[in-house]
């Protein structure tokens, strides 16, 4: 049994379903699941990591998890290791952990991380980079205006589909062989704001404006909903990549045996959410 938490979420959701397809039993974990969010026979659950003892009753006869903390688990104060301690109770023994790319370029803290190392189970790092869903943010004024605005146009970064990240996560999770690896994904090409408005008006077929923020437009508009050092950090990252975080990784195309998916076939596949 796989035990998978954030299930609801665009990389959890995913998941699920690859591994239903793969023949494995999962157990789906969210706080707000309903059977309509699962594919038909999944077992299901309610629980929040940030009150770990309400994973209990998932945890009999599953021997591997899939971990991924919420903003706002962090934003509860939640305890990582807390939650480890009640999974290695209740039988897990291997963690794959779905971390961030952050982590390697030092713009992220390494305490999920370290929890999950120091915890006494077998585990796998994903460290991903960037979110090509993170372009539905757009998805309101594509629809009335046909216009993207977003700072840094020029700035490019190889950002990744969601489901490879699922992907990924399921071939890790079903195989032991990846026990103690940590893997860096990215998608097969840096991209820009201005490369991605384009991607979206193909998509479309349809002409996409691209209106560049300032650093100060951005910012203003960020700290509606998240914390302000949050915002001018999130903002010194896009704005002033560091090497590492712009260079592609092959890890996608070394576990799947084929190339990431572009942003390009991301936009094809999710055009509904701009119409």
């Amino acid at each position: 049994m796989i035990v998978v938490t954030g299930a609801t979420g665009n990389v959890g959701r995913p998941l699920v379903r690859a591994l239903v397809a793969a023949g494995e039993q999962v157990t789906a974990v969210s706080r707000r699941i309903s059977a309509s969010q699962v594919p038909a026979g999944v077992r299901y659950h309610q629980a929040d990591l940030a009150e770990p003892e309400s994973l209990k009753p998932v945890l009999d006869g599953a021997e591997t998890l899939f971990l991924l903390t919420s903003g706002d688990f962090v934003a509860a104060d939640g305890n990582l290791s807390d939650v480890l301690e009640v999974t290695r109770a209740g039988g897990i023994r291997r963690v794959v952990l779905l971390s961030s790319q952050g982590v390697s370029t030092k713009d992220h803290s390494s305490e999920l991380e370290d929890a999950v190392t120091q915890s006494g189970m077998d585990w796998t790092m994903l460290r991903p980079g960037g979110f090509h869903s993170n372009t539905l943010q757009w998805a309101d004024t594509v629809r009335a205006q046909r216009v993207v605005t977003a700072p840094f146009g020029d700035i490019a970064l190889p950002t990744i589909d969601p489901a490879d990240i699922a992907q990924v996560a399921a071939v890790a999770l079903r195989d032991t062989a990846h026990n103690g690896n940590i893997y860096e994904l990215t998608g097969p090409v840096a991209i820009s704001p201005r490369q991605q408005a384009a991607a979206i008006a193909d998509a479309l077929g349809e002409p996409v404006r691209f209106v560049e923020q300032t650093r100060a437009e951005a910012k203003a508009a960020m700290v509606r909903f998240m914390p302000e050092p949050v915002a001018e950090r999130t903002l010194d990252i896009l704005g002033a990549p560091s090497t590492a975080s712009q260079r592609v990784s092959p890890d996608v195309e070394l576990l799947l045996g084929r190339p990431a998916r572009t942003f390009a076939e991301w936009a094809t596949h999710n055009v509904s959410a701009f119409q």
